[in-house]
């Protein structure tokens, strides 16, 4: 009987790993996913809301912690207009994690 108890419980402890394994590797893709598709709508809306030309990310998304709410990253593009003569832009752009908005401000490095 004891032989049959030690058994028993070398199986739950494996399946109980490996269980616990297939939890975690679950998860961690769905977690992982729904990071990538946070990254990809703050892109998106930032890209729309941008008055740039050709506009792209040229950061990488920065977070904030959530009691700010927002999360933000760098856009560049070209100025639409004609006395910009074609010239290189920046722009912050701040995306409301609860509205699903993104606001933008210009953002041209200047040092002082």
């Amino acid at each position: 009987m004891a032989v049959r108890h030690s058994i028993f419980f070398k199986c739950f402890s494996i399946l109980g790993l490996v269980a616990s394994t297939a939890i975690t590797s679950v998860t961690f893709a769905s977690s992982e996913q729904a990071w990538n598709k946070h990254d990809q709508d703050i892109k998106t809306a930032c890209i729309k809301a941008s008055q740039l030309k050709n506009a792209k990310p040229v950061s990488n998304i920065m977070l904030f912690e959530d009691r700010v709410g927002y999360s933000a990253v760098l856009i560049q593009g070209k100025y639409p207009q004609a006395h910009m003569k074609n010239k290189t832009g920046q722009e912050l752009c701040l995306w409301n994690k609860t509205s699903k908005k993104a606001y933008l401000t210009e953002a041209n490095m200047k040092v002082h």
